[in-house]
């Protein structure tokens, strides 16, 4: 394991379609949104915990003319995105959200899957970070891991990502290691959570636009 994800950089991208459904789709989704929200108009990025730059090459493919700034705490992580990225003029920080020192600069910042690591003060501080390195109007995308309502709920939702995980081809020992990761490598926060932070810190606009098994996608725009 290379950073706080359950797997190894080599088999990330193989491994993460075994364990979100619909993964790919939702990269579709938030291309959707920020081509709604920002137009044709040129952007200049944010990708924090970029992982190994899938979603950065796909905004490189659907959102031109686009500049990116490629944020990672894994310098492995960085290394597979910037082989997956060769060619392309990227900017590259070691750091991850909770650490970055950028003021009004960018157009678009994306956080994907990456703040249901943090424990509760440490997401507010990585939010808070999102929110001053976007420039003002600017659009934070944040895709989470997020929790349902009641015991209840949570039995049901972990159940259906179970099924999914055996159609997908995981064992049954793989299966148990994941959702034994609930609540003790990533901490959920619920939607309603989740939209409260986002306004606390300063978003005015703050909306639910994707939810599937457990991931929930956020956008909120800056005043």
């Amino acid at each position: 394991m290379d950073n706080t994800s359950a797997f190894s950089v080599n088999q990330y991208d193989t491994n993460i379609r075994k364990v979100i459904p619909l993964y790919d789709m939702i990269y579709e989704q938030i291309i959707s949104v920020i081509q709604t929200c920002r137009g044709n108009r040129p952007l200049l990025m944010l990708d924090t915990g970029c992982g190994t730059g899938t979603f950065a090459r796909k905004a490189y493919e659907c959102l031109s003319p686009v500049e990116m700034v490629l944020c990672d705490p894994s310098p492995v992580m960085l290394t597979e995105a910037k082989r997956k990225l060769a060619g392309q003029v990227c900017e590259w920080h070691a750091i991850g959200s909770e650490c970055l020192p950028f003021q009004s600069r960018f157009d678009v910042v994306t956080a994907i899957q990456s703040h249901h690591y943090f424990d509760r003060p440490t997401r507010k501080q990585a939010v808070t970070h999102c929110f001053d390195a976007l420039k003002p109007g600017g659009l934070l995308i944040c895709v989470e891991n997020t929790a349902p309502y009641s015991p209840l709920g949570r039995k049901i939702m972990l159940q259906r990502l179970e099924t999914f995980e055996r159609q997908a081809g995981r064992t049954d020992e793989e299966i148990r290691a994941h959702s034994a990761r609930y609540d003790r490598e990533f901490f959920p926060i619920t939607i309603q959570e989740h939209l409260d932070l986002f306004r606390m810190v300063g978003f005015t606009t703050a909306e639910l636009f994707w939810h599937s098994y457990m991931q929930s996608g956020f956008y909120a725009i800056k005043p």
